[in-house]
């Protein structure tokens, strides 16, 4: 019945998905998210000791607050060849590397306020060397009432979708297009420089929450625009705000949840994912279908992804993921990683896209040896992206890292020609299709915690 469900949903989203040509405007590599991974706690555990029993009601009703400190130092060299070493013409092409270093420290702060049974607030805010300046983080509050809607308001990162690999379905990272020139060639009014640099940012959301049957509501109001200053000199109007909600609902045998979201200057956007289990696998699907805002026609994206974790003198865990994209206006904000600390703007490959994830856990969990292997192909562009790394904990609270991204496939293709990109006169020398990268990182924090 599982398995009926779930082909029944995926041959439906495949009926409307296009194959258009291939784009050019496509996403920079994103090598941060490797080093996002949480670290397992050591096996060696701390003696227990008892305490009494509190149950989340009890939590709730007590006021108080939580402060916590988290420090981290992050330091690293990421030597990188304008050219794969199996393309060097000579030995001598060696020589022609870039050499990027990594050097951060950070301290972080963040208060969670109990207010009561009803009020929450919390807010986060980074120090940072070498920027020497405070920067703001998440702050919102949380109001509930009488259990029957629980609201959020604030500037927080939120995501719909389940792949790991394509976020086509997070329909809330889409951002309109910020060009002039774009924007002229599909017939809407040209977006100055400062409002397009007002959708890089973490978004100001309002939403709420309404438990119903085995399932829930949830209606929003997003948007990137800044809500402080001089509004008439930003020209922020009602049309940068965005409107959408979703329902999602468990069952037995499957997971479902569908949405939509709004915005004047992009197109209408609805999703459908769906999620379950069988032959100890899990396997989701998801579909997108946008509808023009300037003209009636139709675009659509669907994937098809599983995630199996065997137990084989450690843990192996195995995602793989088939994307067909043949959405239009694709460009959607990406959030800071570990070294890409400001968020970026992307957008997705048009057609076929291949990924796969082998993520090796070593028995020895004191120092948590980790092998992990990114594999991304586009085969309508010839064009695949490797990235084998290494990661371990050798001491406690010190991480080491190693990575070597590298392009394969054609010179023309997506992969080689949308690297790391650096400012360089040459043409030639701007991407890196090949790369070392090496990290450490100390952190840790403390926490004091109050309630009466």
């Amino acid at each position: 019945m599982k398995r009926l469900i779930l082909l029944s949903l995926v041959f439906t989203m495949a009926i409307v998905v296009s194959l258009p040509a291939q784009e050019n405007h496509l996403p920079e590599w994103d090598f941060g998210t490797l080093f996002d991974e949480p670290l397992l706690p050591p096996a060696e555990q701390e003696p227990t000791v008892e305490v009494p029993i509190i149950t989340v009601v009890d939590l709730l009703r007590l006021r108080g607050f939580t402060l916590t400190i988290a420090s981290t130092f992050r330091a690293g060299i990421a030597p990188g060849f304008h050219e794969s070493p199996w393309r060097w013409d000579s030995f001598a092409d060696r020589e022609h590397y870039f050499l990027e270093r990594v050097f951060l420290m950070r301290t972080q702060f963040t208060v969670d306020s109990q207010i009561n049974a009803n009020l929450r607030f919390r807010s986060r805010v980074f120090f940072e060397i070498p920027n020497f300046g405070f920067r703001f983080g998440d702050m919102w509050f949380d109001y509930n009432f009488h259990d029957r809607v629980f609201v959020r308001g604030g500037i927080f990162n939120m995501a719909w979708g389940i792949s790991r690999n394509f976020h086509f379905a997070n329909l809330l990272a889409y951002i309109p297009p910020d060009l002039p020139a774009q924007a002229a060639t599909i017939n809407r009014p040209a977006v100055t420089a400062a409002q397009a640099r007002t959708f890089n940012r973490d978004p100001f959301i309002f939403r709420a929450d309404i438990p119903f049957g085995v399932g829930g509501f949830q209606l929003l109001a997003l948007t990137r625009a800044p809500l402080t200053g001089n509004i008439q000199a930003t020209g922020i109007t009602m049309d940068d705000i965005a409107y959408g909600g979703r329902y999602s609902v468990a069952f037995r045998e499957i997971d479902l949840s569908m949405g939509m979201l709004n915005q004047n200057g992009m197109p209408f956007r609805l999703f459908m994912s769906a999620s379950t289990s069988f032959w100890d696998t899990d396997w989701y699907t998801e579909g997108v279908l946008a509808i023009s805002d300037t003209q009636p026609r139709l675009s659509s994206a669907m994937n098809l992804g599983f995630t199996r974790v065997i137990d084989f003198f450690g843990s192996l865990s195995i995602n793989g993921e088939l994307f067909i994209n043949g959405l239009e206006e694709t460009r959607f904000r990406q959030p800071g990683t570990a070294l890409l600390e400001d968020g970026y703007v992307t957008s997705f490959i048009r057609g076929l896209n291949i990924a796969l994830n082998l993520h090796y856990r070593f028995p020895d969990r004191g120092r948590n040896p980790q092998l992990i292997l990114q594999w991304r192909h586009a085969p309508f562009e010839n064009t695949g992206r490797l990235v084998p790394s290494f990661r371990i904990s050798p001491w406690p609270n010190i991480v080491l890292d190693f990575a070597m991204p590298m392009a394969l496939g054609s010179r023309q293709g997506y992969y080689y020609q949308h690297t790391v990109r650096i400012d360089t006169i040459d043409p030639d020398r701007r991407n890196i299709p090949f790369s070392i990268m090496m990290l450490a990182t100390i952190s840790g924090s403390v926490r004091l915690d109050h309630r009466y």
